[in-house]
Formats: structure tokens, C-alpha cells, sequence
């Protein structure tokens, strides 16, 4: 499968390259496939020997109000991408980002991205971030360090396909009056090994934060979900999801973990794991389906 067609699979659409109108970034292992920018947004890139270094600027004021589109693809079975990127909004400006990362032939694909973020006051950013990583599997590894001052919203998803290795790890510095979500969606199968670890320190007067993670493993796969809040500042507000579903000799572990250090801030936290509720399972079953699809309906209404 071609680059274009990998993008276009997991929901893309490939007309974007030739839109004046629309950003975008799309970038093949470490070659820029093609870019562009538009009216209050600076975009700066560069190839590097194994990947890309991006910066991407909002400037003061601006709303760009086409969502963003970005791409990275590493399209052989095997291969190394490393993407650097630094995301910064100015003061009430506003953009949403739309990420495909896609890896259709992987056999021994390595991903690898270190992102820097950084809200200013009144500025909202919108980040998701879709995953595909063909019937195999690949090692990917994003880090985001994000220090938000206005209203950010991340979504993780990788629905689709095998996983392999997935080892997420994104923090949020929350300061004061800023809202803060972060959503991550995982559907792990055959021996895919699922780590996660995302993280906000309401450190502001009145910050607010959601961690939300929709998690389900089957036959050998595995899950850990480290998920922490910490409450550092008055009336600062947060809050801890964690749903995580397990099938066959699938292992999940989930490891809420709340600090408060202010008596004013409030921080709450709910963990489950189980199977797919039974009643459902019967439900679907009566309708005609064999119990595996039932299972995974339910799995992805779950994810959904």
C-alpha cells in the first residue's frame, strides 16, 4: 500500500495536498511530501537523517478555522521515524490539529515523537491524532510535554489494525483558569503490549482537567494505564476515567494515582476493568451475530 492510499484508508483525504486554502503537512519517513501554510499560521520544517523537525506557530489573535492536516507514514516494512515538533498558539488564537500517523506494511517500523506544546491565554487547541499500524504491528513511542495557559483537547486513537508496541507518555503543566482534556482510545489484539501514561498538574488557580482512557485487549494482550492528577493550586478541579476491557488471556492494569496538595483543589478518580457485559453480549447474539463480532461491536461502541 502507497502512502496516499494509507492516509486516504484510515479517513484522510488526499485532495488536501493540492487545497490552497487548507494546511497541511504530510511527510514520508523523513522526506516532506508536501506542505502548506495559510493566513496566521507559521510553519517551518526540516528533513532530517531519520525523520522531521517541525515547528508550527498561531499567531495572536488568528483562528484558523479549517482543521490542520498532518501525515506521517512510513510506508516500507521496516524503518525508523523520529518527528520533532513544537506547537505554539498565541494569545486567543485558535487551531484544530488532525494527525494521521500510518504504517500499513509494518513489520519492524519504529515511531518515535517528542512534541513540545505551548497554550497561551485565550488561545484553544483541538489535537487528535489517529493511528494505524497494518495487520502486524509497529514500536511507536510519542512523548508531548504541554504547558497550557488556555484550553487544550487531545485524542489518541488506534482502532484499526494491530498495535504492537504502544508506549504513550504526555504531561500537562495546567495553569491558572485553563482547561484541560485528554482522551485515548486503544483497541489491542493477538500480543500487543499497550503502556500509557498521561498526566496533569493543575497548578493554577482554577484549572480543570479530564483524563479519559477507553482501553480493550484480547487473546495475549496487554495493558497498563498510569493516569495521574495532581491538585496544586486552589479550586482546581480534576477528574480520572479509566474504562479498560479484557477477553481470552488478555492482562489490563489500571493505576490511578491522585495528589493533592492544596486543601481547596478537588481531584476524583474512577477505575473499571471487566469483560463485555453479558447482557449486551446475548442481546447482539440474539440478533444474528456469532459471538466473536458481538464482542467486538461492543468493543468498539465502547471505543467509540
Amino acid at each position: 500500500m502507497k502512502f496516499l492510499e494509507a492516509y486516504k484508508f484510515v479517513g484522510g483525504d488526499p485532495s488536501i495536498a493540492k487545497a490552497k486554502d487548507v494546511a497541511h503537512l504530510f511527510v514520508n519517513e523523513n522526506k516532506i511530501w508536501s506542505a502548506n501554510a495559510v493566513e496566521g499560521m507559521v510553519l517551518e520544517k526540516e528533513s532530517t537523517k531519520e525523520g522531521v523537525d517541525v515547528k508550527l506557530r498561531i499567531k495572536e489573535g488568528y483562528k484558523i478555522i479549517k482543521p490542520i492536516h498532518l501525515c506521517f507514514g512510513v510506508i516500507p516494512k521496516e524503518g525508523i521515524q523520529r518527528i520533532n515538533t513544537e506547537i505554539f498558539t498565541e494569545k486567543n488564537s485558535s487551531a484544530h490539529l488532525l494527525a494521521h500517523c500510518v504504517f500499513p506494511n509494518a513489520r519492524k517500523v519504529k515511531h518515535l515523537m517528542d512534541a513540545k506544546f505551548m497554550i497561551k491565554e485565550g488561545a484553544s487547541l483541538r489535537y487528535e491524532e489517529v493511528h494505524w499500524h497494518g495487520n502486524y504491528g509497529a514500536i511507536v513511542i510519542p512523548r508531548a510535554r504541554i504547558i497550557n495557559y488556555g484550553e487544550i483537547n487531545t485524542t489518541f486513537s488506534l482502532l484499526i489494525g494491530r498495535v504492537g508496541k504502544l508506549d504513550i507518555d504526555y504531561s500537562i503543566d495546567a495553569r491558572k483558569g485553563s482547561i484541560n482534556e485528554i482522551t485515548t482510545k486503544v483497541y489491542g489484539k493477538g500480543n500487543d503490549e499497550i503502556k500509557i501514561k498521561e498526566g496533569v498538574a493543575l497548578n493554577g488557580e482554577y484549572a480543570r482537567s479530564v483524563i479519559k482512557s477507553r482501553i480493550a485487549v484480547k487473546d495475549n494482550a496487554s495493558s497498563e494505564i498510569t493516569n495521574i492528577t495532581e491538585g496544586n493550586a486552589p479550586y482546581a478541579r480534576g477528574h480520572v476515567d479509566c474504562t479498560e476491557i479484557i477477553q481470552d488471556r488478555a492482562i489490563a492494569k489500571a493505576i490511578p494515582i491522585v495528589n493533592v496538595s492544596d486543601e481547596r483543589a478537588k481531584v476524583t478518580h474512577e477505575a473499571a476493568i471487566g469483560s463485555v457485559d453479558k447482557k449486551q453480549l446475548e442481546t447482539l447474539m440474539a440478533r444474528g451475530l456469532n459471538e466473536e463480532k458481538a464482542i467486538d461491536t461492543i468493543i468498539k461502541g465502547m471505543l467509540g
